[in-house]
């Protein structure tokens, strides 16, 4: 159990590093870096504070050490669901704004075309 916290502390420190220099390179945005940066944190503040999570689950009825565990992996896929779900909106949300953008261009380059045939018209 103790080998699974400590690769869990690992990976959530390994996670916020790789975002950090991710954000200070510019390879992801802010608004984006929020949401993972907020999952490593939430890896290595469950991972150190299963001494306070362990009298819960024995009440909740785990008392051996496969089922919290298996807690903990549950906890962890429910952050990845979380990110996961969180960048579909976003993704979702650029689409949705290149089409707008798209169809803004098409309105101008409409316009333009129509400005120039008036311009060729009068000469």
């Amino acid at each position: 159990m103790q080998l699974l916290l400590n690769l869990l502390t690992g990976f959530g420190i390994f996670l916020f590093l790789v975002v950090l220099r991710s954000l200070r390179r510019e390879h992801i945005r802010v608004e984006h870096s929020v949401s993972w940066l907020a999952a490593s944190v939430a890896l290595i503040a469950i991972s150190l504070l299963v001494p306070l999570i362990d009298p819960g689950a024995r009440t909740a009825g785990m008392s051996r050490a496969s089922e919290l565990s298996d807690a903990l992996l549950f906890i962890v896929f429910a952050i990845a669901l979380w990110i996961g779900y969180r960048s579909s909106r976003v993704a979702s949300e650029l689409k949705d704004m290149n089409i707008t953008l798209t169809q803004r261009v098409a309105i101008l380059e409409f316009q333009i075309r129509q400005l120039h045939e008036k311009e060729q018209a009068r000469s």
